[in-house]
């Protein structure tokens, strides 16, 4: 029986190993194929791909991404998340547990500069804390287009110690699609919230929501 299982694994391998060397015999022959114009095609879409990323990239750091920075009205905050499609918000107090959170997104801000990173002291905006009911802190609100997507409150998600890593943050954020992140997450799915327009001014069903 030990033999014969032996026999159905090594099969296996020999049958996925074929299908990878068939795989890149096709791409070699593909290659081999392209004439001096296919190649010239080519390298053009590639410069286009790479300019349109330049220039991104440049209005993302006139937005303000790329570092990890604090607004100090409710005001800003509105006008940051029409501005930028990703945002990544900390609602602190002045406390370790939010330090602590203060320190793993400064890292992340810099790494990520697609999305816009802030904080915002909650007792001071008061009137977003009420409209996203954020009660405990730290919380952050994982934003896109306009609206509260998730939310990652305080540290259960993170192991439930003030001791996570970055790269466990980083995951839990590339779940909520809030980062670009093509690593797989080994944190458990939490159930999304429902989604909040965060708009200033808008009028919304989500206004009248209660807990």
């Amino acid at each position: 029986m030990e033999n014969r299982v032996q026999e159905i694994i090594e099969q296996q391998v020999l049958s996925v190993a074929k299908a990878v060397e068939e795989k890149i015999d096709d791409e070699i022959a593909a290659l081999e194929k392209l004439d001096l114009d296919d190649i010239e095609v080519l390298r053009e879409r590639r410069l286009q791909q790479m300019k349109k990323m330049a220039e991104k990239r440049s209005r993302w750091i006139s937005l303000g991404h790329g570092e990890y920075s604090e607004i100090f009205s409710e005001k800003d905050f509105f006008s940051i998340v029409k501005a930028s499609d990703r945002v990544v918000c900390h609602f602190y107090r002045e406390n370790w547990p939010c330090k602590v959170v203060d320190k793993h997104l400064g890292i992340l801000a810099k790494q990520h500069i697609e999305t816009r990173f802030i904080k915002i002291q909650a007792e001071k905006s008061p009137f977003l804390a009420e409209k996203l009911k954020i009660v405990v802190l730290p919380t952050i609100a994982l934003i896109k287009n306009a609206k509260v997507e998730d939310y990652v409150v305080g540290f259960d998600e993170l192991g439930g110690s003030d001791d996570f890593s970055t790269e466990e943050l980083e995951e839990r954020l590339g779940k909520g699609e809030v980062i670009f992140f093509e690593g797989e997450s080994s944190l458990k799915p939490s159930k999304k919230p429902q989604t909040r327009n965060v708009r200033h001014g808008s009028k919304s069903n989500d206004d009248s929501d209660s807990e």
